[in-house]
């Protein structure tokens, strides 16, 4: 029997009894990004090659410093937003509000290129205004 650990990244499917390594390295994942650091900092307080073998150990295996933002949303490192939850009435209500959210966005960022094409339009009608200016002023 396996038993399945959820963190905001990701599952992680653990053994029924890990090792004291697998057990120590749960425990680090349960206590967040600080305790792996902290740990890496101790070993290198104590015994530096301990140090830097958590340090790659950190950078090469373990997603702590990876950041995980999906370009097209910025709910942040929660992966929970697309999973499904297993009740169908909460995913429907769910799914129509990321819409309904997705669809305000795009609205939103029409706005703002409106309002950005407005500005150039206005700034270069300025520009043009005082070019002619200018040119009869010269004559």
């Amino acid at each position: 029997m396996e038993t399945i650990i959820t963190t905001a990244a990701s599952y992680t499917q653990l053994p029924k009894d890990p090792t004291w390594f697998g057990r120590a390295e749960n425990w680090l994942d349960r206590k967040g990004k600080g305790a792996w650091i902290a740990a890496m900092v101790l070993g290198f307080i104590f015994f530096w090659p301990v140090g830097l073998a958590l340090l790659a150990y950190i950078i090469w295996r373990k997603p702590v410093f990876q950041k995980s933002c999906n370009s097209s949303s910025h709910f942040g490192k929660n992966h929970s937003v697309t999973r499904p939850t297993g009740n169908a009435a909460f995913d429907a209500y769910k799914e129509q509000t990321l819409q309904r959210l997705k669809e305000e966005q795009e609205n939103f960022e029409t706005y703002l290129q409106r309002l950005r094409d407005a500005k150039d339009k206005a700034e270069f009608d300025q520009f043009m205004n005082e070019r002619e200016k200018e040119a009869k002023d010269t004559q």
